[in-house]
């Protein structure tokens, strides 16, 4: 029998890590994604996040987030429980490293939808993340995309217009980068890059490692 040394992955999932400035349509993307996969037996799934905050109308515990309170939470850094964590407006939020890595085991893919310092944290902790960047096609269709929504004053949208540029600046820290110009174009190519990362001989080595075995006897 020919040996193959090839050092198997870690995990037989991957962990994809999107960032992007609000209204690039990040969100979106990684939703239409999951619905390409979901009837297939190796499915993708949204990473569920720890916060300290309330729950909103219509948020239930383990489905939108892990809500738990400040004392828990910071129990946890102490524990090193997270992949990455931060406070905002006064409120923790952090993915946790536990149930990534179980859901990975299984063979599920699995994306944090975070920003670039929590994909930072992460590419550290776990240098095998894959981190993709979603950019709008320009700053002018950014803003047009955030006015129609309709949902923030024209305060916040100059704020979320500060914030994008201050995001997109750490783009060369990611691995890939896509430019949501048009949706299912972009979409196809974040498929692509799914499909890439399956198809990796060190991935394949592990998940088929039977199979190997028996193709490549003498």
């Amino acid at each position: 029998m020919t040996d193959v040394n090839l050092p198997p992955p870690k995990h037989l999932g991957h962990l994809f890590v999107v960032s992007a400035p609000s209204g690039a349509g990040k969100s979106s993307l990684i939703k239409a994604l999951l619905a390409q996969y979901s009837s297939q037996a190796n499915p993708l799934k949204v990473s569920v996040s720890h916060t300290t905050r309330q729950p909103r109308t219509g948020e239930s515990d383990g489905e939108h987030y892990h809500f738990v309170d400040h004392s828990q939470f910071e129990a946890l850094i102490e524990q090193g429980a997270f992949f990455e964590y931060a406070k905002v407006f006064d409120h923790y939020y952090g993915t946790s490293r536990l149930a990534i890595e179980n859901t990975l085991e299984q063979g599920v893919d699995v994306f944090l939808d975070i920003d670039w310092q929590g994909a930072r944290q992460v590419k550290a902790q776990y240098p095998q993340a894959h981190l993709v960047f979603i950019l709008p096609p320009s700053v002018s269709e950014l803003e047009r995309r955030l006015i129609g929504r309709g949902q923030d004053s024209d305060e916040v949208i100059a704020r979320r217009m500060r914030d994008a540029k201050a995001e997109m600046s750490h783009v060369d820290e990611f691995d890939y980068v896509l430019i949501n110009d048009d949706f299912e174009q972009t979409l196809q190519a974040f498929h692509a890059i799914v499909l890439d990362k399956r198809q990796a001989l060190t991935h394949q080595s592990l998940r088929h490692a039977q199979l190997l075995t028996d193709l490549l006897k003498d």
